[in-house]
């Protein structure tokens, strides 16, 4: 296949507008992540624990999840689209702006992982 100036152009352009369609997405759904670990040592931390490592067996890690998900996430449980029985009860005091908070705070954990040795 053949591409001319004008197509190889158009394909710039095109590329470039999604990445920054993308980038401002992401700056848009940001929340405050210091007012996130407030939140998070208030509500979340007996289960997913401050540091985004679960503490009991039921509850996921959260730490270096992505914010659009985390976001998502929350949001399901509280409009109960999402189950979880202690879910369903914690979520309900969160505003909007409560879960972007703890989604940009939990977001913003870096983890890294080791294989075992062998």
């Amino acid at each position: 296949m053949r591409f001319d100036r004008l197509s190889l152009g158009k394909t710039l352009v095109f590329g470039t507008c999604l990445a920054v369609g993308f980038a401002a997405q992401d700056r848009a759904e940001a929340g405050d992540a210091k007012a996130g670990r407030a939140k998070a040592e208030s509500v979340c931390a007996v289960c997913h624990g401050v540091d985004g490592l679960a503490k009991i067996p039921e509850a996921p890690n959260l730490a270096g999840q992505s914010e659009s998900y985390l976001t998502e996430q929350i949001a399901a449980f509280k409009s109960g689209e999402r189950k979880n029985e202690m879910m369903s009860v914690v979520v309900q005091d969160l505003s909007d702006t409560d879960i972007e908070n703890l989604a940009a705070y939990y977001s913003g954990i870096e983890i890294s992982v080791k294989a075992p040795a062998q």
